[in-house]
């Protein structure tokens, strides 16, 4: 290889990530724009598999000479679509929602761990203590409940003082 290309290759390759870049960018948000503000929720696995899946797609399109834009845009669109339709099953039957979606787990409760569930989850009680500090309790006395929510973030439900 020569050293030389690691740094520019030619033009061409420059104005094709510019052009292509644009239209895939647009044609992206264009899709987005039309499946509306779920596509990109925080929800559950499947939401950060489909953001992370857009990306790499993008990143392909731009970067790779042999994918062309209409084959970049058919899979942005295939992605997007696929999401559309998990997230409209999973609203209309329970029992799909069941299975891509994960429950809530209660991580602690009256101002005491549930170790057990903490075990199953994989929270350590400084990654606990963190969401509780982060919702102003400061131990976890302080606590009324603390959830592992679907979306793996941790709310704190902080005791009323008397």
């Amino acid at each position: 290889m020569n050293w030389g290309e690691m740094f520019f290759r030619d033009w061409e390759g420059i104005a094709r990530t510019i052009i292509v870049g644009a239209l895939a960018y647009a044609a992206l948000v264009l899709f987005l724009r039309i499946s509306g503000k779920r596509t990109l929720a925080k929800l559950n696995a499947f939401d950060l598999v489909v953001t992370v899946a857009l990306g790499s797609t993008l990143a392909t399109v731009l970067l790779q000479k042999s994918v062309a834009l209409a084959e970049g845009a058919t899979a942005l669109a295939l992605l997007i679509f696929l999401q559309f339709l998990v997230a409209s099953l999973s609203v209309r039957s329970p029992r799909f929602a069941r299975l891509v979606r994960s429950e809530p787990t209660l991580l602690a409760r009256h101002g005491a761990f549930c170790e057990a569930a903490m075990r199953q989850a994989r929270i350590t009680e400084d990654e606990a203590l963190s969401a509780v500090r982060s919702s102003g309790g400061r131990q976890i006395s302080d606590v009324e409940t603390l959830i592992l929510e679907s979306d793996g973030t941790i709310s704190a439900s902080l005791r009323r003082s008397p």
